[in-house]
C-alpha cells in the first residue's frame, strides 16, 4: 500500500458538487433545496451547519430531520476527491458519518465493514473498492 502525502504540488482540496449528483435526492427535494438557495452540497454544508439550521431546512422542505441529516452527512463525505458523490452513500450505510470519523478508521476495519455491506446488500464482494482504493480515502479525509 502506498501512503499519500500531500506536499505544495498536491494539496487536497475539498470537491464542490451539483446537489443533483447527491444520491437519495428525487427532483422534487432537489427542486425545493433549489428554491430554497441550495443548489451545491457546499451551499447544503453551509445552511446546515447547526441543529436549529437542519430543522429549519427540514420545515421549509416539509421532510423528516432524518432526511436533512443523510444528506449533510453525503455531502461531507462527497467533499473528498476520491470519495464523491459515487461512494458517499457507501460509507454513510457502512456507518462512516463525516470526513473526520473517516479520518480516524482504520482502513482494514473499514474495508471489513464495507465489505460485510456488499456481502449483505448485493450478494457481490467483487465489487467492493480495494483496501488501497479506501486508504486512499482515509488518507485524503485527514487532509481536508
Amino acid at each position: 500500500m502506498t501512503s499519500f502525502k500531500p506536499n505544495a504540488h498536491n494539496l487536497i482540496q475539498a470537491v464542490d458538487w451539483p446537489i443533483s449528483q447527491l444520491p437519495g435526492l428525487n427532483s422534487d427535494n432537489q427542486t425545493r433545496l433549489n428554491n430554497y438557495g441550495i443548489k451545491t452540497t457546499c451551499q447544503l454544508l453551509k445552511k446546515g451547519k447547526t441543529p436549529a439550521d437542519k430543522m429549519l431546512l427540514a420545515n421549509f422542505l416539509q421532510i423528516n430531520i432524518r432526511d436533512v441529516n443523510k444528506w449533510i452527512a453525503m455531502a461531507d463525505l462527497a467533499r473528498i476527491p476520491s470519495v464523491g458523490c459515487q461512494y458517499c452513500g457507501l460509507l454513510l450505510h457502512s456507518g462512516v458519518s463525516s470526513v473526520s470519523h473517516l479520518a480516524k478508521l482504520p482502513v482494514h476495519r473499514l474495508h471489513q465493514q464495507i465489505l460485510r455491506f456488499y456481502v449483505a446488500n448485493l450478494q457481490r464482494r467483487d465489487l467492493c473498492p480495494s483496501v488501497d482504493q479506501i486508504q486512499q480515502w482515509v488518507q485524503q479525509a485527514k487532509f481536508l
